[in-house]
């Protein structure tokens, strides 16, 4: 399978945390790194610590799962790496960059160039074709209308889709559907992408093509790949699994020197 240039990735920047107070340097192939990160969150009268302080260093290139149990602290953690949350506390940076101390308004952008998402549900717009949605993220992007086709065109072509453009959802098997949805996290090139229980809906055999999809994916583009699920056929396919409970790490499976290194 070929991939375009553009879906390539880039070498890694020096690594800069981004903050204005001192702090630890960041490991230079490091690509998520959260220190002493907490999140909590006022339910009932009582105080809930969904992040216990969290230390973690991810790198780049990683094809890693995260397991655990509901209310772990699995999501909230994906919503942290996704700038879609901040921290009560501590340290998210990403790609060099602690997204803590950028201001709320920047942040869309960096969700833009550095996030792509892949959901359970797919998410997909019912009324556009496949090629429209996942050109969908290109669209707040300021290129082209060209541009946009192009690219989805190629994304879909990188997940044996380049036959299904003009087909909408509907038209579509659940695999195919999420394939499209990994398209679409694709199509921008982020250096990370999150999936949160992508397999979560399918049958054992389309769980794993879409698996294989997400490791050719990581193998030739050298993106880094944060995968949620409850599945351990899913993890086993993973080169580090970390359990998570009570808002920390218990337990991190790496299995390779990378991985193992901290901030």
């Amino acid at each position: 399978m070929r991939i375009p240039s553009w879906l390539r990735p880039s070498a890694a920047p020096p690594a800069d945390n981004g903050a204005e107070h001192n702090a630890a340097p960041v490991p230079r192939n490091a690509i998520v790194v959260l220190r002493d990160l907490r999140r909590e969150y006022e339910m009932g009268g009582e105080t809930i610590h969904a992040l216990a302080g969290m230390d973690l260093t991810i790198h780049r290139g990683e094809f890693m799962s995260i397991m655990g149990r509901s209310g772990s602290g699995k999501s909230t953690l994906l919503n942290m790496i996704g700038c879609l949350d901040r921290p009560t506390s501590g340290q998210v940076i990403i790609d060099g960059v602690d997204v803590t101390q950028v201001p709320k308004r920047q942040l869309p952008r960096i969700r833009r160039e550095k996030v792509g998402f892949v959901f359970q549900q797919h998410n997909l717009v019912p009324i556009l074709t496949a090629e429209e949605n996942v050109s969908l993220p290109l669209r707040y992007a300021n290129v082209s209308n060209r541009y946009r086709r192009e690219r989805a065109r190629e994304a879909l072509a990188a997940v044996s889709l380049e036959d299904r453009l003009t087909h909408k959802p509907t038209e579509l098997s659940g695999g195919q559907q999420q394939r499209v949805a990994i398209a679409r996290a694709l199509v921008s090139n982020p250096a990370i992408v999150l999936a949160d229980e992508p397999t979560g809906e399918l049958d054992t055999q389309t769980a794993a093509g879409i698996i294989e999809v997400m490791q050719k994916m990581n193998e030739q583009r050298g993106q880094t790949f944060i995968i949620v699920t409850h599945d351990p056929g899913v993890s086993e396919r993973t080169n580090r699994t970390i359990h998570m409970s009570d808002g920390k790490v218990i337990e991190d499976s790496a299995t390779t020197p990378a991985a193992t290194e901290t901030a």
